[in-house]
């Protein structure tokens, strides 16, 4: 009788996980070795988005889904956003680019990486699953709202778990929305009010923020994880 193969040895797992790899490593590449971080500001939204009309908003929902997708602060495409297209049009289209970034995350690592670090690491991946398959909705909400989470790394995560997508994006459309009002109210009014509208965005980042710890306990609390210090140590 042949002896089983190691799931690792499937060639199409090897390469998805082996494309992923790169594709991570080239994603380094372009935010120090090019420079890509240091490109997205307000001079280039004033040459290539402002007085563009229609090809100057999509020129904008698209790089700033790239920015996303990078893992470049979707902080930096919001506040853009209201820069160059006011508070409320600004608004729709960084949020839009954000969950158009992180969609394509979400789905790259699915197919690319899920069957190569469900083997590779099955325990880690049944904990992830488990963690964000009982209310995907909640859980999205609470990573999104949480201000020291790291997006691309919530979206990679997500998608290498079992997670479904919509009730997923649903609650990361609720949890995108705090701080994208926050910084785009901060980036339309620079020109405008500046003093009033950093006291207002900081006043909402504060407020999110608060909301983020408290939904975070109180997850905790339902799902049977100490939310006391001292009981963790």
């Amino acid at each position: 009788m042949a002896a089983k193969r190691h799931p690792l040895l499937d060639p199409k797992v090897l390469l998805r996980g082996l494309v992923m790899i790169v594709t991570l490593a080239g994603v380094g590449y372009l935010l120090e070795g090019v420079g890509l971080r240091s490109m997205f500001d307000s001079a280039w939204v004033d040459h290539e988005i402002r007085g563009q009309g229609l090809l100057g908003e999509a020129l904008f929902l698209l790089v700033g889904a790239g920015v996303v997708a990078l893992g470049l602060p979707r902080q930096a495409v919001c506040f853009l956003g209201g820069y160059a297209f006011g508070f409320v049009f600004g608004t729709v289209l960084a949020l839009a680019a954000t969950l158009l970034g992180s969609l394509s995350v979400f789905y790259y690592a699915r197919f690319m990486g899920r069957d190569f670090l469900l083997r590779r690491f099955p325990g880690q991946t049944k904990r992830l699953d488990e963690m964000l398959a009982g209310n995907p909705l909640v859980a999205a909400l609470i990573l999104r709202l949480f201000p020291l989470s790291n997006g691309l790394a919530v979206n990679i995560g997500a998608g290498v778990s079992g997670v479904k997508a919509i009730p997923f994006f649903v609650g990361s459309l609720l949890g995108y929305l705090p701080q994208t009002l926050i910084f785009t109210v901060l980036g339309g009014g620079m020109e405008l009010a500046p003093v009033a509208n950093t006291i207002l965005s900081a006043a909402l980042f504060v407020v999110s923020s608060i909301l983020g710890f408290w939904l975070w306990r109180r997850y905790r609390v339902r799902h049977g994880l100490s939310v006391d210090e001292n009981e963790e140590s």
